[in-house]
């Protein structure tokens, strides 16, 4: 864990000193992705495939933290709230089976183990009640669900990426305390593709942690985000979740004074710590697996010898919907619930971008005429 820690610190724009060299080593590597990934591009410019049902994909150019699983929960809650007919599609990364495309839930209810749906598709179905779909090619997630009855969207968590599939809105969010790093590519820095990438984007979303007091994005991450349309979205702790043979249960978040075991498996798990001290916790012990961590038993028993010391465990959602399956439990194992938050304008303005993107669709299913393929 601590390896993979001081790795991540490579990435801090301007590093110096014993780390420089090692930084050094790393980036011919990214060199060579950058080739491969724009190889990659100019295939699928030509053979990306179209779906039958408006898109849109929510994601982001770095590797992870930047609360895209919470920001897609949000906009698929609102749009059903509106009327819309919306399913969620993610590739289920981690699952056991990666290929054929699997129903994971309807109607709050989770239809697959964990180890099959992914545990952020896991995760979402406690809190959506709408159909959720993953398959390795999003296309055959779409395909399953728009065979099951008709919709109005998808949304395509964590998809700015997948370029095989056309997608009517493009929606990047930039987290505004991380931005793009030192901006190189990986392994030399968090990038996932260069940010030239960007200009594929519809709108920027500028998610911004409540617990980071006055964090924007700075100046030097916001070349190129000029010209697009920009959002404004908050990530807010909301609740403390409890896992029990009867569902899912909130109370409310009263972590001030209170000595925690911090667990989690994040793109930035300082992120969380920072989180959890914001809201006053006193932190005792933290454990910080690599994202998407498939705990194992010796990791729980870590975990609950250390809980004595304490008086709560703390981890993510996606983290509990793993945790809640071990034995024994600690009476004190919650979640903390983040919620989305826009001001009224921006929520309007991305609602607004979408139901344009339905409607276009609409019209095109009655002209019979099919989604006009990028240049």
């Amino acid at each position: 864990m601590r390896r993979r820690l001081n790795f991540e610190r490579l990435w801090e724009p301007g590093v110096s000193g014993l780390r420089a060299p090692l930084w050094a080593a790393l980036t011919p590597l990214a060199a060579l992705y950058a080739g491969a990934l724009g190889l990659r591009a100019q295939w699928w410019r030509v053979m990306a495939d179209s779906s039958p049902v408006a898109t849109v994909s929510v994601g982001n150019l770095t590797l992870g933290g930047n609360g895209k699983t919470p920001f897609t929960l949000f906009l698929a809650r609102r749009l059903r709230t509106h009327g819309h007919r919306i399913a969620i599609v993610s590739r289920g990364y981690g699952r056991d089976n990666q290929h054929g495309p699997m129903l994971v839930a309807d109607g709050g209810k989770l239809l697959l183990p964990i180890s099959a749906a992914g545990d952020e598709p896991a995760m979402m179905a406690r809190a959506f009640d709408g159909p959720i779909a993953v398959a390795r090619r999003r296309l055959d997630a779409i395909n399953l669900l728009v065979a099951r009855g008709p919709l109005d969207a998808i949304i395509l968590d964590d998809a700015f990426q997948h370029r095989r599939l056309r997608r009517d809105l493009d929606l990047l969010l930039v987290g505004a305390r991380r931005g793009f790093g030192n901006g190189w590519l990986l392994p030399a820095g968090p990038l996932r593709e260069p940010r030239s990438a960007i200009r594929r984007a519809d709108a920027i979303v500028e998610v911004s942690p409540a617990w980071a007091d006055a964090c924007t994005i700075a100046s030097r991450d916001r070349a190129g985000l000029e010209g697009l349309p920009s959002l404004r979205a908050t990530l807010t702790p909301h609740a403390l979740i409890q896992a029990s043979p009867h569902g899912w249960s909130e109370s409310p978040l009263e972590l001030n004074g209170r000595r925690v075991v911090a667990v989690c498996g994040l793109a930035d798990p300082q992120g969380f710590r920072a989180m959890l001290e914001h809201l006053g916790a006193k932190i005792v012990k933290a454990f910080a697996y690599p994202d998407h961590h498939r705990y194992r038993p010796e990791d729980w028993r870590e975990i609950v010898a250390a809980a004595p010391a304490a008086d709560l465990v703390i981890t993510t959602e996606k983290d509990l919907i793993k945790l809640e399956g071990f034995s024994p439990q600690p009476a004190a194992l919650y979640a903390v619930r983040l919620k989305v938050a826009m001001d009224d304008a921006d929520e309007a303005r991305l609602l607004a971008m979408v139901a344009e993107v339905i409607k276009a669709r609409r019209a095109q299913a009655a002209s019979g005429t099919h989604p006009a393929t990028p240049s």
